[in-house]
């Protein structure tokens, strides 16, 4: 994992801190079982069920979307292929949606903020779509002619009977979140590393989008829907920007060393967060550099030459100011 999620350079939500764990648990989980059991309350709405799953099948091939039995006959070809994708739609699902949450907490927390916040709207808007347009999935609908492969070859996350199931509720198609999360778990390693093998990620919503269409658990409707709530999701919560050094959010300016007061009159201009420093000034009572040398007592020795018949002291040295000097 770590050659499709290394950055090729530093991020800058490096620095971000991350939400407090056991807030972040709580919330996570809570959403969790908000959505699960609320999926129960389409349990019992068979006939509409039914009758819904007969429009979608018609709808698509008044679209011309190729049949599911297309993907299907493809993994029929091989038990072990077919026994591939059923343990890939029973135990990917979640661990995948949970690894990137955790890897995007512990490395990128600005990235797993945003990535919640959407795995949460489209989750909501999946599960009022859910409550409002009850679906059979295509394994259930006889005008399809699919087998499920879930019960005839295993494993399988559904009871035999759904009316009978007390985990799932088999009527929510519609969208389909396998493909959803799958989606967005590609679009957040996408966004949040700089590898040049990202893209790769793409892999795990096609497999996905494979997996779910040839178990007959879902319509290709079923994920269409799904990319338009993500997509809807993505362009209202945007990933917030963060300041950088290298970007256009440079400091240009230095920080002062204290933050600057607020002006108290309206209309007073700001203060400069810093003052250039004074130019040195000469006092007005200074002295120039030639009173200071003539008002300097200097005392020069000057040997006198001695005249014949003059005295020893006539010989001595004399100190002549500077006054004296002409």
């Amino acid at each position: 994992m770590n050659s499709l999620t290394e950055p090729a350079e530093p991020e800058p939500d490096a620095s971000v801190a991350r939400p407090p764990l056991v807030r972040e648990l709580l919330l996570v989980v809570g959403l969790f079982l908000v959505y699960k059991f609320g999926r129960q309350l389409a349990n019992g709405h068979t006939a509409e069920a039914f009758r819904n799953a007969d429009d979608v099948w018609h709808l698509e091939r008044a679209a011309h979307l190729p049949g599911e039995g297309l993907v299907q006959g493809v993994l029929l070809h091989s038990d072990t292929a077919v026994h591939v994708a059923n343990t890939y739609y029973a135990t990917v699902h979640f661990p995948a949606t949970l690894g990137l949450l955790v890897f995007l907490y512990l490395r990128r927390p600005r990235h797993y903020v945003w990535t919640r916040r959407v795995l949460a709207a489209l989750t909501a808007a999946a599960l009022a779509l859910h409550l409002t347009f009850p679906l059979a999935p295509p394994r259930m609908l006889g005008a399809a002619h699919l087998v499920d492969t879930a019960q005839v070859y295993g494993p399988s996350v559904y009871a035999a009977k759904p009316d009978t199931d007390t985990m799932a509720n088999q009527f929510a198609a519609m969208p389909s979140l396998h493909f959803g999360w799958a989606l967005m778990v590609a679009v957040g390693l996408i966004v949040a590393t700089r590898s040049k093998w990202r893209w790769l990620w793409l892999l795990h919503p096609l497999v996905t989008l494979l997996v779910v269409v040839g178990t007959a658990n879902h319509y290709w409707l079923d994920a269409i829907v799904a990319t338009a709530l993500l997509g809807a999701a993505l362009a209202v919560i945007r990933l917030p920007h963060t300041v950088t050094g290298r970007g256009i959010g440079r400091h240009l300016l230095p920080v002062p060393a204290r933050p600057v007061a607020v002006a108290e009159t309206r209309g007073a201009p700001a203060s400069a967060p810093w003052s250039p420093r004074p130019a040195l000034r000469t006092p007005p009572d200074s002295l120039s550099a030639s009173d200071v040398l003539a008002r300097m007592p200097l005392r020069i020795p000057v040997q006198v030459s001695p005249t014949p018949g003059s005295t020893s002291a006539a010989t001595a040295p004399q100190l002549v100011t500077s006054g004296s000097v002409r």
